[in-house]
């Protein structure tokens, strides 16, 4: 056994230093935290602040390996990641595995390269309890935050609703940016453009330079250009430079990623993670645009090499984040000869990575910028062409040039043809085209990352994890809006005479770009009302700023969570006992039928319309939203037509057919079978004929594709992909099948694997008491119900084997579980029937 134990938190990791540190060192994967706040219950002492840590169930073994494996070791090497949570997560292995300060030593290196790793041997610290407490302050300030405020949401707005510091923020964020565009009051203006042709008949486009706020004043422009003869007034030309970007931060690489690759946040970081663990980048988590003297010598080289010395500028930059926290790099290739690697995508990003790194370290481009003002003195406006040419490359032929979603979608930069001041210009067309202003763009995931970066709200392990949560508790989503359409005005003029046109232009679609739930903007709206602190970016910053603080020694944590707290738990007190309940009420209108009020709000299924009062002795009727539906802008009329479904349509192959809408969207109901409408399809638009041929086409996806020993095996599409049915055993099908064309023995394959995993599942089951002993992952366990229970250990201490658990009695179970929980069997009582009010009538 090596006298060397390394403990890094991946497996892949593991690998990768493996073969750096050879025979000598053995190295072992924690697979991350090895333990954690308990996931029933807040798991903090509230008068001291002392997180209750636990070894989670899954990692129990691994731990107890761990152990065997430390005993062993003279030395253990805590590897994890160089930033807080890899602090802690050492810090949480040398307690958990009882490591004394004299065999335990703490590495870091921001690459796995053989040079890092065998650096960071030579120069072991000790675990940094300043960085320990800045992760557990974030940890114990996010867990009281959203422990004590869901519970308010439960009560006030919804129950399994969910708050937290970060995400609640970040939804804020969403919220107020779709209200802004509601608010939005489009202002129309006319816009000219011209292409006027030179004596060659060259093309050059142009633009006035002012706008005209009235069709009027636009019309009385064509009619004096009609009279004028154009001519080229000025033509200046500058020389100027592009700059390369710095090299990549997290937050930078996120948002290129998203724009360049049209990867999410999510997507980018696991590559990422990928791409570090296998030697090829550093560190994937910073701030900052630093780069080591040895990398940019490594840059240099292969500049030089491959572009030659023009286009070499070797430089640092400095990162302007004044929170910017880690000691790392900007995220680099490890080796600049390595130019790709294998693996497809992650190619697509290393390269991302290469080529930025490169070009920052390459010369500017050199352009020269060329205006040319063309008109007629008698004219109150001039256009102006403007256009470009590269004089030099420089790094942009490394990357190119970086857009951003802000840049201007109509780029006038082009090559301009060669004219003189005094040369007379023909036009062909000039047009005056209605546009209308436009409110903030939606975010998109980098739009996301960038304005929380700009806020110094987060850091850069949380971008990710934040905006897949938002996601997750459906308080936004990133559903498809539908575009409006409106009329426009064009006129054009050509050979004198001018064309007036209506145009119909769509505006206000968006995909892939943020939009808030109506529950979403139901809880943000009631927590910046209550929690007007929390919710504030200012605050959420400053908190931020706090766990630097004490990353740096500067100070307490737990006195920085006595400050918090003292402020945070009465306003969580005075909210849950004096707030009004939430439910995003809108009032609509009135029925016309029944002449009672309608509103749009949250009900127990999510959004809904209500006609009538909860208090009138006559019930309400309810109906659900559909989707793309939003109770902030439904109107009256949309709401009551949802009240004219469900409708019934003629039976069909001796079945009811119906039409209606539910939790899951509109649909067509054939007997008992629901049948989900296509996205976008108006469900009041189904007549009999179209929803013959919906049903028709679920019969023809849910027809067998095959048999197994006799039986149908039917095929499908579920929440966890591609799957296969037999009888009522569901098979997921992997990748490597061909999932458009199984073949029988694919089949036959699939399901023999199921049934033999099946048969081997169950030790002992009791079905009639909902019991079993089950084969597990970790080993045999009870269930009971949906209930998982711990099997004791024997009188010697010695765990059951499979075997011996076959001849366990129910009884004994029975007594296992109750061990575990007293009130498993407990009868539970039924509520007391009330009694019926009795009226005495008046004599």
């Amino acid at each position: 056994m090596s006298k060397n134990l390394v403990i890094v938190e991946s497996p892949a990791k593991a690998k990768t230093i493996q073969k750096y540190l050879g025979k000598d060192f053995e190295v072992k994967s924690s697979f991350g935290h090895i333990r954690d706040l308990p996931k029933k219950g807040m798991g903090i002492d509230l008068e001291t602040f002392n997180p209750d840590y636990e070894v989670s169930a899954d990692k129990k073994k691994l731990v107890t390996e761990l152990k065997a494996a430390v005993k062993k070791a003279d030395i253990v090497w805590l590897a994890s990641d160089e930033d807080r949570e890899g602090e802690a997560i050492a810090w949480h292995l040398a307690d958990e595995l009882k490591l004394k300060p004299e065999n335990r030593r703490r590495i870091v290196f921001h690459e796995i390269t053989k040079n890092a790793i065998l650096k960071a041997i030579e120069s072991p610290r000790d675990i940094d309890q300043n960085l320990v407490n800045a992760q557990q302050a974030r940890r114990v300030l996010d867990r009281i935050v959203g422990f004590e405020m869901s519970p308010v949401l439960w009560k006030k707005v919804k129950p399994g609703l969910s708050a937290g510091r970060v995400q609640s923020v970040a939804v804020r964020l969403i919220v107020e940016r779709e209200k802004e565009i509601r608010e939005f009051v489009p202002k129309a203006s006319f816009k000219l453009d011209g292409v006027f042709l030179n004596n060659t008949s060259q093309e050059i486009s142009a633009k006035l330079k002012k706008d005209f706020e009235k069709e009027e004043e636009a019309e009385k422009f064509l009619e004096l250009a009609k009279t004028v003869e154009f001519k080229v007034l000025n033509v200046e030309t500058k020389p100027g430079t592009r700059s390369a970007s710095a090299p990549f931060t997290t937050s930078t690489l996120q948002q290129e990623a998203s724009s360049r690759l049209g990867y999410n946040v999510t997507n980018t970081m696991r590559l990422a993670q990928r791409l570090y663990e296998e030697g090829y980048i550093t560190y994937m988590r910073t701030d900052s645009v630093n780069l080591s003297q040895e990398a940019i010598e490594g840059a240099k080289k292969q500049i030089l090499s491959e572009y030659g010395a023009d286009y070499s500028s070797p430089r640092n930059y400095t990162t302007k984040s004044a929170s910017a926290q880690e000691a790392h790099e900007a995220i680099r290739p490890t080796d600049f000869g390595v130019k790709s690697i294998g693996d497809t995508q992650l190619n697509k990003l290393y390269q991302l990575i290469y080529r930025r790194t490169l070009a920052s370290q390459m010369s500017n481009a050199k352009i020269e910028k060329t205006t040319i003002e063309i008109g007629n003195k008698k004219l109150p406006q001039q256009f102006e062409a403007q256009g470009e040419v590269i004089i030099f490359d420089g790094f942009l032929r490394a990357y190119g040039i970086v857009k951003t979603e802000e840049d201007d979608e109509e780029n006038n930069e082009k090559l301009l043809p060669k004219v003189n001041v005094g040369e007379v210009l023909n036009y062909k067309i000039i047009t005056a085209t209605e546009k209308f202003t436009r409110p903030s763009a939606r975010y998109t995931e980098a739009g996301l990352v960038r304005k929380l970066e700009e806020l110094g709200i987060g850091r850069p392990s949380t971008y990710a994890p934040t905006i897949q949560t938002i996601q997750n508790r459906e308080y936004v989503d990133k559903r498809e809006i539908e575009p409006q359409t409106r009329e426009v005005m064009k006129m054009s003029l050509t050979k004198d005479k001018i064309k007036k046109e209506i145009l119909n232009e769509k505006f206000g679609g968006d995909k892939n770009k943020f939009s808030p739930t109506d529950i979403g903007e139901v809880v943000n709206d009631f927590l910046t009302d209550n929690f007007k602190e929390i919710l504030d970016y200012g605050f959420t910053a400053r908190v931020e700023e706090g766990f630097d603080e004490i990353a740096n020694g500067d100070q307490k944590w737990k006195e920085m969570m006595t400050d918090f707290y003292s402020k945070f738990h009465p306003k969580i007190e005075d909210v849950e006992e004096n707030a009004d309940r939430a439910t995003g009420d809108r009032l609509l209108g009135v029925d016309p039928k029944t002449g009672k009020n309608v509103h749009a709000r949250i009900g127990r299924f999510g959004p809904m319309i209500q006609i009538g009062e909860t208090e009138d002795e006559e019930k309400p009727i309810f109906a659900s939203l559909m989707v793309g539906q939003n109770i902030a802008t439904i109107s009256l009329e949309e709401a009551l037509e949802l009240f004219k479904l469900p409708f019934d349509l003629n039976d069909f192959e001796g079945q009811s057919v119906s039409i209606g809408v539910g939790r899951f969207g509109p649909y067509v109901k054939w007997g008992e079978t629901f049948i989900s409408i296509p996205k976008g399809e108006d469900p009041l638009s189904v007549n009999q004929e179209r929803a013959e041929e919906i049903i028709n086409e679920k019969k023809k996806a849910d027809a067998p594709i095959a048999t197994y020993k006799g039986e149908p095996v039917t095929k499908g599409t579920g929440r966890f992909g591609p799957f296969i049915k037999y009888q009522s055993i569901f098979v997921n099908v992997p990748k490597k099948y061909d999932f458009d064309n199984l073949s029988q023995s694919d089949i036959n394959e699939l399901i023999d694997a199921k049934l033999e995993k099946e048969a081997n599942r169950y030790i002992q089951q009791w079905e009639k008491e909902k019991i079993s002993i089950e084969n597990g992952r970790w080993g045999p366990f009870i269930k009971f119900g949906k209930t998982m229970f711990k099997i004791p250990k024997k009188k010697d201490d010695t765990k059951y084997e499979a075997e011996e658990l076959k001849t366990v009695s129910l009884d004994e179970v029975k007594k296992w579980i109750t061990a575990q929980d007293k009130n498993a069997f407990a009868e539970k009582k039924k509520p007391a029937a009330k009694k019926k009010a009795t009226t005495t009538k008046k004599k």
